[in-house]
């Protein structure tokens, strides 16, 4: 399930509730709040109401360089009238917009960032998995994968494009209390390789000196 940080007032009730029937996990959080990436597929920030704090600024520069989740402003008329694409990195919607708007722009938005449908399918080139049904194809062909394989391979995929440390993979896939060290990921990726990549190209590419990244 896609987890959606909606950051504003009470405006913002209507697509919380909207996105949770749409099938996302979708929590408000206060004007300001920090941290709101944590965990978050997409932040839908309101940026009348939130202002330009400086956890507002770092969200939005997090989300034009890829370091933050994607990032879809809701602006009203009078910044809409001065409107600068550098301040919206990824895209915006109106004040005003309905509810079904924000909903099929919160799926194209993830569609963009994570190769993620509708049907909570992601899709990138031969490969093919269903994150609803713990299922991977490629060219068709189903792999067996462990389930710390399958996680491991279902962060990296849904942040394509995205270099992460051994560090941070420990942390986001065996969580902050495994004791095992680094060489659990490069076990754990050599393994998937040996699973995906027969016969295909590389999905999965090692950044020297820094860690692993999936290519779309």
């Amino acid at each position: 399930m896609r987890n959606i940080i909606l950051l504003g007032g009470e405006s913002l009730a209507p697509y919380a509730r909207a996105l949770e029937a749409a099938g996302f996990q979708a929590s408000r959080r206060a004007p300001g709040a920090e941290d709101v990436d944590e965990g978050a597929d997409l932040v839908l920030l309101e940026l009348s109401s939130a202002g330009e704090d400086a956890a507002t600024k770092q969200l939005l520069e997090g989300a034009k360089s890829g370091a933050s989740p994607t990032v879809l402003v809701i602006i009203d008329e009078e910044r809409l009238r001065r409107f600068d694409p550098d301040t919206t990195p990824n895209d915006f919607i109106a004040v005003g917009a309905s509810a079904e708007e924000v909903c099929a722009r919160v799926h194209q938005a993830l569609w963009r960032r994570h190769g993620v449908d509708a049907r909570n399918v992601l899709q990138c080139g031969d490969l093919e998995m269903d994150l609803a049904n713990y299922t991977v194809h490629v060219s068709g062909r189903p792999i067996e994968l462990t389930y710390k394989e399958y996680e491991l391979l279902r962060f990296l995929a849904t942040n394509r494009d995205r270099v992460f440390t051994r560090e941070t993979l420990l942390s986001k896939v065996w969580g902050y209390d495994f004791y095992g060290g680094a060489c659990t990921v490069d076990v754990h990726i050599r393994l998937l390789r040996a699973k995906l990549e027969e016969h295909h190209r590389p999905f999965i590419e090692t950044v020297r000196n820094v860690g692993y990244r999936f290519r779309a």
